[in-house]
């Protein structure tokens, strides 16, 4: 069995990590109840990626600091279009890759205990995003 659908993601003016966490859920519901397999989530960007952290409790926050101190959005980029510093977000997919893929038991996500799925954006450029969702049973 396979599904997949694109999900559109608001990340807004200002850099994010936000929890898609329960649009991966809602998904799996609809699309793969009772199923095994994998969840393939996908970001068709250049600028923006997909992790898995725990959320709510300061991590996200710690996320998009430590990306500021890698990669900060000051004048020694190449890539000079957009928004000053903007040459970063191109350079973020290498860090933070634009997908991940994910085992699902049952119909549901097996993640960890603390673990959610991350839409990570710190291209301030471009406040609407999408999110491909594909289902492998």
């Amino acid at each position: 069995m396979f599904a997949t659908v694109i999900v559109r993601v608001s990340t807004g003016r200002i850099p994010v990590a936000a929890d898609v966490t329960s649009e991966c859920e809602r998904f799996l519901a609809r699309e793969a109840p009772g199923r095994d397999g994998l969840l393939n989530v996908f970001v068709p960007h250049a600028t923006a990626g997909i992790a898995v952290l725990e959320t709510g409790a300061g991590s996200d926050e710690d996320l998009l600091a430590a990306i500021d101190v890698l990669l900060p959005t000051d004048d020694r980029w190449r890539h000079r279009h957009g928004t000053p510093g903007h040459g970063r977000d191109h350079v973020l997919p290498a860090f933070i890759a634009p997908h991940a893929t994910l085992p699902v038991i049952g119909g549901r996500l097996a993640l960890g205990t603390w673990q959610s799925v991350v839409f990570v954006d710190t291209n301030v450029d471009n406040p609407e995003r999408q999110m491909r969702l594909s289902f492998l049973g």
